[in-house]
């Protein structure tokens, strides 16, 4: 760390260090035969995923605000950007031949973070004259792409053969009792905040901005959301064979990829099994856990239940006084390896009653992702990152899961999915509008 080097910069440096120990941790759960596997048709190779992360810090930092050349520009390139194509359901798997070798883009990568971090005093140096520099929000942008991405690593994981993988050292052990029971809280109609001012908060993704002031109508929510008890009993009772439960373009889907179950659930001559990171056990086991599921399942049940998902304003509304991005009083920042029962922080409520709003699973809504009046892409190095989804075919998803970083398990953060990609570590919870 060089003299120069302020306070801020410094704690920018050891969160980006510490975001480096955790995909590499995360790298190391993976047999090394696995690194060329694709467990999930519409993700590319975990190989790519070793290339990305630094790909994407170099074409932020040195090559796009610095504006220096790569000593690598075919990775800077070949790396540079992941896949969310709306309609395909899977691609072909590519052949290892197509990818470089892991020893190749593992030096890459360590080059890469060595130049990083010799860039701080350069990016300092222009703070003033370039708003990626000031306040350090590149080095922001930066790591929380990084974050983001160690939860999509692990839902890949999920997907793979146990054989592939090894559970971590710090395991903690999977907790199964507790919890609390499902009924409906009453959320008063009111004004409610969505997004945040630029010039308020350190740091923010392009369509957090400007800040939105709107009015939502008295409604019931579920206290917690479903769990996988609960909704065993619409799959139980014939809900994925009833197309009136399904939007057309949900139905289709469903019925064209032939899903007949959320993505973690297992068919087994012993009955429904459960898949975690690292094991599968007996569903009954997870039956208080929030279930997972894509965003058309989510909607299916909640017409099968008579009521629907709330908007991301209804959301909102009822996540007044939760506990945003506090690991003590929720399931967030790998504080555990998965799910726990629903409603297990007694403490981690939000002011109308409702639980779990923060982590645990995040938590589909009925809003399209579009953006706010007044949006502007404010990274130049990153414009896309929004307005490439701005389509109309994605639904904004809110609150985190035991797998997001608590610097993004912040009120105004915006996710957003496909309603027809059911991967995720995203549940839901379902209202009843007056």
């Amino acid at each position: 760390m060089t003299a120069t080097l302020t306070a801020a910069d410094a704690t920018l440096r050891d969160r980006l260090e510490a975001a480096w120990r955790r995909s590499d941790q995360i790298f190391s759960l993976l047999d090394e035969k696995a690194l060329y596997e694709r467990p999930i048709a519409l993700r590319q190779p975990f190989i790519f995923y070793v290339g990305h992360l630094p790909a994407f810090a170099w074409n932020q930092v040195v090559r796009g605000l610095l504006g220096r050349e790569g000593f690598e520009p075919r990775f800077d390139d070949l790396f540079a950007r992941g896949i969310d194509p709306v309609g395909v359901d899977r691609y072909e798997p590519d052949s290892p031949a197509l990818w470089p070798e892991p020893s190749a883009v593992f030096g890459y990568r360590d080059r890469v973070r060595e130049s990083l971090r010799n860039s701080f005093d350069d990016v300092a140096a222009i703070q003033g004259t370039d708003v990626l520099a000031g306040q350090g929000r590149v080095w922001q942008l930066v790591i929380e792409h990084e974050v983001m991405h160690q939860e999509t690593l692990l839902y890949m994981i999920q997907q793979l053969p146990l054989r592939l993988k090894k559970k971590p050292a710090a395991f903690v052990p999977y907790r199964f009792e507790g919890g609390m029971a499902q009924g409906l809280v009453p959320v008063k109609g009111g004004e409610v905040t969505l997004g945040a001012d630029f010039a308020r908060v350190p740091f923010g993704w392009d369509n957090e901005f400007p800040a939105q002031l709107r009015r939502v109508g008295d409604f019931d929510i579920d206290r917690v959301p479903v769990s996988n008890g609960e909704y065993a009993e619409f799959l139980e009772t014939g809900g994925y064979d009833n197309p009136d439960f399904w939007k057309s373009e949900d139905w289709e889907w469903k019925q064209r990829i032939n899903h007949t179950h959320p993505a973690f659930w297992v068919r087994s001559a012993d009955g429904w099994q459960y898949r975690t990171l690292f094991d599968e056990f007996p569903l009954e086991r997870a039956a208080h856990w929030p279930v997972y599921v894509s965003g058309a399942e989510a909607r299916a049940f909640a017409k099968w239940n008579g009521r629907d998902l709330p908007s991301e304003a209804e959301f909102q509304r009822a996540a007044q006084g939760a506990p945003w991005g506090d690991p003590s009083r929720a399931n967030i920042d790998f504080t555990n390896w998965a799910p726990i029962p629903v409603g297990s922080y007694a403490d981690g409520g939000s002011d109308c009653g409702a639980f779990d709003l923060v982590g645990n699973g995040w938590e589909w809504t009925s809003t399209v992702f579009e953006p706010f009046p007044g949006f502007t892409p404010w990274a130049r190095t990153y414009p896309g990152y929004s307005a490439d989804f701005f389509d109309g075919q994605h639904l904004v998803i809110l609150g985190g899961s035991f797998a997001t970083d608590r610097a993004l398990a912040r009120r105004s953060f915006r996710n957003w999915f496909q309603p027809h990609y059911p991967f995720v570590f995203a549940t839901f919870r379902t209202v009843a509008r007056a």
